[in-house]
């Protein structure tokens, strides 16, 4: 059977877990939270490019075949599936890459209003006062305010996502990118799904909205951080008052760069 790889990414606490768990209902999906395979391309390259003493080893025949070697051997258990959905943040800095491996690869970005994801990961870090999570320093730890700073700096989890997003929302292939807003997915679940399909040139499928199950429990209790990939059982929008210092909110709240839809040729499903 032929594969058709396409990825999910975008930023985190905006439903990539969610959408993993609804498209795994489709038997002929596989989907699932962040995968390996970006970590472990990067570092095969590293190991055999210019900077490594066994690059002159490697053509770019060679390196290429590797890369989609990885991928095939990650997979193998999933040869049952049509269409393979690798979910990782680093995707979208690696478009020029991985348009040479998959032909008709598409990207499906998860977006949210950056301040509502800083409110995120505080009301977890709040919710586990006992736990202190790899997520954080001792130095970075301290306030809110730190907190915020960390997760939004170039290496931190929020800042990274957001620039490899902002590289490809504006890049050369941003037509390949469906950006999808969180709170229009969790109000209009039905019609996100179907418009998703569309862009994937897929027949459509019937999925249950009220019975979604996906959790990485194990995962999450090695990063010390618990129910970060675990999903409720039914979509729903759920209105709420922040929890961020009200500097805080509008600081970050600035950051929707994918409401402007100037200059890119990505698709977006996003309030108007």
């Amino acid at each position: 059977m032929t594969q058709q790889f396409h990825f999910i990414s975008g930023l985190p606490r905006s439903g990539s877990t969610l959408l993993a768990g609804i498209l795994r209902q489709n038997p002929a999906f596989h989907a699932g939270m962040s995968s390996p395979v970006a970590v472990l391309i990067n570092t095969c390259l590293e190991q055999i490019g210019a900077g490594s003493e066994f690059g002159s080893f490697f053509d770019e025949k060679k390196r290429k075949s590797l890369v989609t070697a990885i991928f095939k051997s990650y997979y193998e258990a999933q040869q049952n599936k049509s269409v393979i959905f690798d979910t990782n943040r680093l995707w979208t800095a690696r478009l020029h890459q991985q348009v040479e491996l998959h032909q008709n690869l598409k990207v499906i970005c998860l977006v949210r209003n950056p301040a509502w994801i800083m409110d995120s990961f505080e009301q977890i870090y709040r919710k586990n006062p006992f736990d202190y999570s790899r997520m954080f320093s001792p130095a970075s730890r301290t306030t809110v305010y730190t907190r915020c700073e960390s997760l939004v700096q170039s290496a931190g989890a929020v800042g990274s996502a957001w620039t490899a997003l902002k590289e490809a929302y504006y890049g050369e292939f941003s037509d390949r990118l469906l950006i999808i807003d969180y709170d229009i997915f969790t109000q209009y679940p039905h019609k996100t799904l179907a418009l998703l399909y569309e862009f994937l040139q897929l027949d459509g499928f019937q999925h249950d909205f009220d019975n979604v199950e996906y959790s990485e429990n194990e995962f999450d209790i090695q990063l010390g951080v618990k129910d970060l990939h675990t999903v409720k059982r039914k979509v729903e929008y759920k209105a709420r008052n922040t929890i961020l210092p009200p500097d805080l909110f509008a600081k970050y709240s600035e950051m929707q760069f994918w409401q402007d839809p100037l200059g890119t040729s990505a698709s977006i499903i996003s309030p108007k």
